[in-house]
């Protein structure tokens, strides 16, 4: 495979979107294939590189982020973009103005220098199986919603965007 579309998931959200995102790279003529980022054994078997994962607390999830530190010298001479996935549009009022502010904290908590193209939030799915009973109570206080927040148009252009690149180099 040339590309890699890892990921890192929860509840299988990001899993969904990383193997979309692969379908769409390969329906473009590419060679991608998505993969838990903890199966991949050979980094270096890549030429590019989409690596996601879900955001909980504002982070990574352990796996994306020792992905991240156990190839850095492969990473730095590949094209990287970055995703993660969220619920940010799960919120509503005064909450959804912070979303944006939650990038930049994904960002700083990444190990090391991630050289990187590109990196977008996505919102993901949210169900109250996903929450402990204090955490829906929180959840609905707020005004938030439980539903499937992906928006698969953004999903699509950003992936084309990332083949067009790939096409060009």
């Amino acid at each position: 495979m040339d590309i890699l579309v890892g990921y890192a998931t929860a509840h299988g959200s990001t899993r969904e979107i990383a193997a979309h995102m692969a379908d769409r790279l390969s329906a473009a003529g590419l060679k991608a294939e998505a993969r838990a980022l903890e199966t991949v054994e050979d980094a270096d078997a890549y030429r590019a590189f989409v690596l996601g994962s879900a955001v909980h607390g504002q982070t990574w999830l352990e796996q994306a982020k020792a992905f991240l530190r156990d190839n850095p010298d492969v990473l730095g001479t590949r094209p990287v973009w970055i995703f993660s996935v969220g619920m940010p549009g799960a919120l509503r009022g005064p909450w959804k103005r912070l979303a944006a502010k939650e990038i930049p904290v994904i960002l700083e908590s990444l190990p090391g220098e991630v050289p990187h193209r590109d990196h977008r939030l996505f919102s993901g799915v949210v169900s109250p199986a996903q929450l402990p009973f204090t955490g829906r109570v929180l959840f609905r206080l707020m005004g938030c919603r439980f539903g499937d927040y992906r928006d698969w148009g953004a999903i699509d252009g950003w992936t084309d965007g990332i083949a067009a690149e790939l096409a060009d180099g």
